[in-house]
């Protein structure tokens, strides 16, 4: 019992030992701050301060400067000296330099034994500091953003707050005295709003001398407390309280894509009682004094807890009224707040980890701290072996002097005293055979590899194919030491918004009355280039709004009215004052949607007539269209720079929406409290006008949006109902006659879904006067209703959403960056898999998933969520396991009874037209899983459930985590790294992504529109920006977001790269076994005494001069393949995840090698000099210089041209590396043998004479050379003839047919290590052929006129509920009962309780309810007098 309890004990020794890291000494994780209570212009209580008046420390609050470096000026040296000596090597290399500074010892002097370890540790030193100078530059650019912040008059922020640290580079180079950003201002003129220092214009009196003002700070100079003024488009600095706003009703609308990765805007409120705090001398002023109550800081990014007492009153404050750090200031002219936390406070910084000290897989390899045995033995080998053969000769030394001892051996005189007798003197020849053997541990291998990383950096730096000529960006290796790390990747972890995509929607194509439209082939966008910057920002006279392919008259009335403009202020502050935020305008409307044919449809019905056969048809496009420009809460503005009216949405998709309607003349021009106002084609240059009465919004659970409306202007007024939502949901609500339509439009949904386009379903209803009443007194009961509310609405609503009338379908694509689904499809031919960790919701990320070739047209989605009624997540994942993969599900453990839930069985439901046929499980495509954050919490609380989600991930060709916090995104990087002990990758842009970019063993960063905290965290960063105004306008144009880049930096750079320092690490055991062979073997005939038979000039150069320059060599200008190889040959990458270039049995073929040739070297020169009793014509005796001399010229030259074997690239670089070692050893031993002693007393005087005028030499020489490298010439001839592996098999075309089409070529797939193992779904061999066919470019696939749809392809299971259905590509965002929302919906409450003191519905109207009542033709048609009504 005891000795199990033991070996636990030393397990778990091991493993604390072994999950050590450098850093938890520097940087211990902090705790969460203690809640607070801030005190606004009001002094902080005295309980605040000790007995000696200083603040106690719960009562001090953290500054908001956060830094994301390793080093400060006091911890650079002990943390970077820690980090180095966690390589063994270097420790030994230490104690092996302390036991020469004892006499007894030393063989050299002492500065020459400590030199080489000094100049490892000062050049490792160099680039790490170097590297961090980087990280701290990047820091400052953060840090010292500015922000306003509230001075002068009586303010005064009491709270007290930590100091800044004093970071590595603010040490070395402070100033000694900052000067201020601007000038208090005393009085004077009004200063412009995007100053410095900003003075509000009710502002006419000084307090103290100096009137209250907007002062800009930095962000690190921030405090709790401060009152903020954040202007439009600006970023949040800190978590904010919001106060009052420069929209109606307090409302400010923020992007929070940084956090949670959704584009679609959310809108929060200020809170009411502090909403007159509107300038800066209402804020300043002792009389608005309030306190706010927090929580302690909370990673939870979706909850915070506090309240503010002002007056005596407390009032909530929650995230509706929060503006968090790393969002954006968006569509709201100011927003004035007070700072809640500040830097490592704010929740995305409790998000994300510190800086980890990261090494490479290969140095893990050679060094203790892993806990495999295999590569522990690895690490260890050589200090092993060194220790072996220095215990050996110790053992053998002692032995024989006590033998030969008492028998008076000449040469054991003297040696019985105390200190020298035979049995001390084993452990001293011990020690001398430490050092003699030392060269086997090679300490110039580290600052070799330091050297070749630090220019495989540079390769990449330099590479022209990853440089993005746009912006003049190249990708940058921020961590020099992870390059072979990419060779060897086997899953990448990727953020969605801004990594994979542009940020961009854009309407592609529609489907209206079964016909579908699909853009015009040269539609392309219309860049802004820097010559046309000045004109594009320079206001324009007229106010025109150029809309192809009908140019529309705008009276400003609607826009001006609408709540995105403001006449009271003039002038939008924005447009007139920054030319790049006014560019960023232009840019957001740049992409316009034509189609020739709907251009001439639409011509067509302006002047149709209402009894031909095209009426039916025009009225569908009529109506389509003006569903598009009415059914959205989209609000307007006029650009006073171009003239334009500006679509302002919280929504990306309705904002592309409605655009799209304004490209083809339906122009929205505005809303006016509840009156909507757009301009047709048939009704120009009129506008015409609807009232809303309702809407019905969009949820995830509803999957639609309906608004009722009543045409004003008409004779009738009758009202209308429009709807957009989800194909499935439309259909089930669709009138019994529209199966033809229903048909055709099902069929463009999947050629757009299997585009991967966003698809939406349009419909409309028109509404009696009668049955609108009765809805709308049922409505507003239900929206009172105290219990059960949002049940009994749902309720309500559902019942109006009935016998639909079909109009079409839109689709939408969420912009890729250039290239994303070729190099994904490379990326998983290379047999990668790939992760798509995004915050956004579970059809975007469906969506997505579909355009960038990570679903397959043909894959099946299981879905598992969780925060469901019904089974458990872990119920779902065993369900999954069991039914999909009933091959692996042998050992799972038996469901509860509580899993047969009769409500939601694992089986196809009939839900409208999504059923499904047979089949399901079993579709060519292979399986790919989502799973949204509820779900991951649940699995994350037990090891069980984390294992079978692990499990579940594996078995599916690719995972998609939707709804995923920063913090669940790190965790499932480490779930698949520690869990499966595999080398992980991740690539994002913004801060939600840092504590995965930190997580995964190398991080990408790519430098974009959610900024550089990403960048800054990361180990390579795409796009670095580092420019001036010009390039950072241009920047934001262009999206400087290049993930097409990880292809090559994985599949060329990080292939070559570990090829190239496996190959030269192996080179370095191996030519640091020959000479420790040839003195191993010399020990046999010199008594084990531990001496050198070779000269110790040759050891002391042997790693520093002979041999170092073909390594060096190998590691720089080696290339297995060529680029364009490896490139059009993903599959090849497999060499690397397997772990080709270094492991255990390479160590040991290339150590046994180096024995071999030893044993050659040694045993064939002796053997050749001393049968014969003399070797020189003068008949003295062979001296020990003599043999050993040509034994070390022997080796070096051996080593090299071996070491030369190893490359597949014999360029003039290798050839030059390779030689260069062989010429320096000749010449040195011809000039150090010239030597006279009058220079330098040397071993080798006149060896020069005696070399080379001897037979035995020059016979020795070419003999040894041979017999030493023919076993691996011969291996290598043979494996090349008879076994030849896809790499030699590449190599012999490239050479023989350097014209060769690889990426064409059929015949690839058919090569033995190229063929991907089968799906669990098909179990079938994909060729090449068929891989490239099934990933087609998005533009192609865009443009193809019909598409063959295979109406059982792409199962969709949910676990939760047990749907199985087709995927249509259906995706829309909207903010869910957001604050802007709520602002509208309790207007037209208002509305509607006004309405309800009517007793009596407005009378019916007759006729047909049809298109005609509502969606107006040409106008000359609607003077024209019909006694026949129209037909639907």
């Amino acid at each position: 019992m005891s000795t199990k309890a033991d070996s636990k004990s030393a397990k778990n020794w091991f493993a604390r030992a072994s999950a050590f890291k450098v850093e938890y000494l520097f940087s211990q994780k902090r705790q969460p701050g203690p809640p607070r209570t801030i005190y606004v212009n009001e002094n902080v209580p005295e309980q605040y301060f000790g007995h000696k008046g200083k603040p106690k420390p719960e009562f001090v609050y953290t500054s908001n400067q956060v830094i994301t470096s390793k080093y400060t000026v006091i911890t650079f040296i002990p943390r970077n000296l820690l980090e180095q000596f966690r390589r063994i090597a270097n420790l030994f290399f230490l104690a092996i330099s302390i036991l020469q500074f004892f006499h007894k010892f030393s063989t050299i002097s002492i500065g020459v034994v400590i030199l080489p370890l000094i100049i490892i540790l000062g050049i490792t030193a160099i680039k790490d500091g170097y590297e961090d100078v980087k990280r701290h530059e990047s820091d400052k650019r953060i840090n010292h953003s500015t922000v306003k912040v509230l001075a002068g008059g009586e303010w005064k922020n009491t709270n007290i707050m930590k100091g800044k640290s004093k970071t590595f580079v603010r040490g070395l180079t402070r100033p000694l005295r900052r000067k201020p950003l601007d000038k208090p201002p005393l009085g004077g003129a009004h200063d412009n709003g995007d100053s410095d220092a900003e003075i509000d214009d009710s502002l006419n009196e000084k307090r103290n001398g100096v009137r209250p003002h907007w002062q800009r700070i930095l962000w690190e100079d921030l405090k709790v407390g401060d009152f903020v003024k954040i202007m439009d488009n600006e970023p949040i600095p800190a978590d904010i309280m919001l106060c009052a706003t420069s929209e109606d009703d307090d409302v400010a609308f923020v992007e929070t894509k940084n956090l949670d990765g959704e584009t679609n805007l959310k809108s929060r409120h200020g809170v009411a009682a502090l909403a007159h705090l509107r300038d800066a001398i209402s804020c300043s002023t002792s009389d608005n004094s309030f306190q706010i109550n927090c929580d302690r800081p909370d990673v939870d990014m979706y909850r915070l807890q506090a309240n503010v007492v002002a007056n005596g009153e407390s009032s909530p404050v929650d995230l509706s009224v929060t503006l968090l750090r790393g969002t954006v200031l968006r569509n709201t002219r100011w927003a004035i707040g007070v700072v809640m936390f500040t830097g490592l406070d704010t929740k995305i910084v409790m998000n994300s980890g510190g800086t980890p000290s990261k090494r490479s897989k290969v140095e893990r390899q050679m060094n203790p701290q892993v806990t495999f045995l295999t590569r522990f033995i690895l690490s260890i080998a050589n200090l092993l072996i060194l220790a072996a053969m220095a215990t050996a000769c110790a053992i053998a030394d002692s032995l024989l002097e006590v033998k030969y001892f008492p028998m008076d051996a000449p040469w054991l005189y003297g040696e019985g005293a105390g200190d020298d007798n035979p049995r001390v003197n084993g452990l001293i020849t011990w020690v001398f055979s430490l050092l003699t053997f030392q060269t086997i541990v090679p300490i110039s291998l580290y600052v070799s590899i330091e050297f070749v990383r630090t220019c495989q950096a540079a390769f990449i730096y330099f590479d022209g194919d990853i440089y993005y000529e746009k912006t003049g960006q190249a990708t940058i290796c921020r961590s020099w030491n992870l390059s072979d790390d990419l060779g060897q990747i086997e899953y990448i972890f990727s953020d969605k918004t801004g990594t994979l995509t542009q940020n961009s929607m854009v309407f592609r194509q529609c489907s209206v009355g079964g016909r579908a439209y699909r853009g015009d082939e040269d539609m392309e966008d219309e860049e802004i280039s820097t010559e046309d910057l000045a004109s594009k920002t320079k206001p324009r006279s007229s106010s025109v709004i150029d809309i192809a392919p009908v140019e529309v008259n705008v009276d400003l009335w609607a826009a001006q009215q609408s709540s995105g403009f403001n006449v009271a202020h003039g002038q939008p502050q924005l447009a007139s004052q920054d030319p790049i935020k006014a560019a960023k305008k232009v840019e957001e409307t740049r992409v316009r949607f034509r189609d020739a044919s709907l251009t001439q449809d639409i011509e067509d019905s302006v002047s149709a007539d209402p009894d031909s056969d095209n009426a039916s048809h025009s009225r569908l496009l009529n109506g389509f269209f003006t569903v598009l420009a009415l059914c959205h809460t989209v609000v307007t503005s006029v650009d006073t720079v171009t003239g334009d009216i500006q679509y302002k949405s919280q929504s990306p998709d309705e904002a592309a929406l409605v655009q799209a309607a304004a490209d083809v003349g339906f122009v929205f021009c505005g809303r006016d409290k509840e009156t909507l106002s757009i301009r047709t084609p048939s009704s120009a240059p009129d506008v015409e006008k609807y009232e809303l009465l309702n809407i019905l919004e969009f949820t995830s659970a509803r999957k639609r949006m309906s608004v009722v409306l009543r045409k004003l202007g008409g004779d009738d007024g009758r009202l209308f109902m429009l709807t957009k939502g989800a194909d499935n949901i439309i259909f089930q609500r669709l009138k019994d006659n529209q199966q033809e339509l229903k048909d055709a439009t099902e069929v463009h949904l999947n050629e757009f879904a299997n585009s991967g386009l966003r698809t939406l379903t349009l419909a409309y209803k028109v509404i009696s006067e009668s049955e609108y009443f009765d809805w709308n007194k049922r409505y507003h009961e239900a929206s009172l209703s105290l219990d059960d509310r949002e049940e009994k609405v749902e309720a309500v609503c559902s019942d109006l959403e009935q016998d639909l009338r079909l109009l079409g379908a839109t689709a939408i694509e969420d912009r890729l960056q250039d290239g994303v689904p070729e190099a994904i499809a490379d990326l998983k031919r290379a047999g990668i898999r790939i992760w798509v960790a995004t915050g956004d919701k579970l059809e975007t990320a469906i969506a997505i998933g579909r355009s960038t070739n990570l679903i397959a047209p043909e894959s099946n989605i299981i879905i598992i969520r969780g925060g469901t009624e019904g089974r458990t997540v872990f119920q779902q994942m065993m369900f999954a396991i069991d039914k999909f993969f009933p091959d692996n599900s042998g050992d799972l453990p038996l469901p509860s009874t509580s899993s047969h839930d009769p409500n939601i069985p694992l089986q196809r439901i009939q839900t409208g037209t999504s059923i499904v046929g047979a089949g399901n499980g079993e579709r060519p495509g292979g399986f790919v899983l989502v799973v949204d954050g509820a779900a991951l919490l649940d699995a994350f609380e037990e090891e069980e459930s984390k294992n079978m989600l692990l499990r579940l991930a594996t078995m599916c060709e690719g995972v998609i985590c939707c709804r995923v916090s920063p913090l669940q995104k790190a965790l499932v990087v480490r779930l698949v790294k520690d869990g499966l002990g595999v080398m992980t990758l991740a690539i994002g842009d913004g801060a939600n992504d840092v504590s995965m970019i930190q997580a995964a063993d190398v991080g990408v960063g790519i430098s974009g529109e959610e900024g550089l905290q990403a960048v800054n965290s990361s180990d390579y960063a795409i796009g670095q920006a580092s420019m001036s105004l010009l390039h950072a306008l241009i920047l934001d144009l262009t999206f400087l977001l290049q993930f097409r880049f990880l292809k090559k930096l994985i599949l060329v750079h990080g292939h070559w790269s570990y090829a190239r320092n496996g190959t030269m690490i192996l080179n370095f055991f191996y030519k640091n076994a020959v000479p420790v062979g040839v003195l191993w073997w010399f020990q046999i005939y010199d008594g084990w005494s531990g001496n050198y038979s070779l000269d110790y000039i040759y050891i002391l150069f042997w790693n520093s001069i002979w041999t170092i320059a073909p390594v060096i060599g190998i590691g720089l200008f080696d290339r297995i393949l060529d680029s364009h190889i490896l490139m059009a040959v993903p599959e090849l990458y497999h060499f690397g995840r397997r772990g080709t270039w270094f492991g255990m049995k390479s160590f040991f073929v290339y150590l046994l090698d180096g024995v071999y040739q030893s044993l050659v070297v040694f045993f064939i020169i002796l053997y050749a000099y001393h049968p014969s009793p003399t070797a020189r014509s003068d008949g003295y005796g062979v001296y020990l210089q003599e043999f050993s001399t040509t034994m070390a010229v022997a080796a070096v030259m051996i080593a090299n041209i071996y070491t030369g074997f190893s490359a597949t690239a014999w360029n003039a670089w290798v050839f030059f590396a390779v030689f260069i070692g062989i010429v320096v050893v000749w010449l040195f031993t011809i000039i150090y043998s010239v030597l006279t002693p009058g220079y330098s007393v040397t071993n080798l005087y006149g060896s020069y004479y005696i070399l080379f005028t001897s037979a035995y030499f020059w016979l020795c020489i070419p003999i040894t050379f041979f017999l030493s490298l023919a076993p691996r010439f011969i291996a290598r001839a043979w494996k090349f003839g008879y076994t030849p592996d896809d790499l030699d098999t590449m190599r012999y075309l490239s050479k023989y047919e350097p014209n060769h089409d690889f990426t064409h070529d059929v015949h690839i797939s058919h090569l033995k290590g190229l063929r991907r193992p089968a799906s669990a779904a098909s179990q079938r061999a994909s060729s090449r052929l068929q891989l490239n066919e099934s990933v087609p470019s998005l533009s192609q696939s865009r443009r193809a006129s019909r598409m063959s749809v295979d109406l059982r392809a792409a199962s969709r299971t949910d676990l939760a509920t047990g749907m199985v259905s087709r995927d249509h590509g259906f995706d829309f965002a909207q903010e869910e009962g957001g604050v802007a929302m709520r602002r509208m919906q309790s207007n037209l409450s208002e509305r509607r309780a006004s309405r309800q003191q009517m007793n009596t519905p407005r009378p019916s109207s007759k006729g047909k309810e049809t298109l005609s009542h509502m969606f107006s033709l040409r106008r000359g048609l609607r003077k024209k007098k019909s006694t026949k009504q129209p037909t639907e």
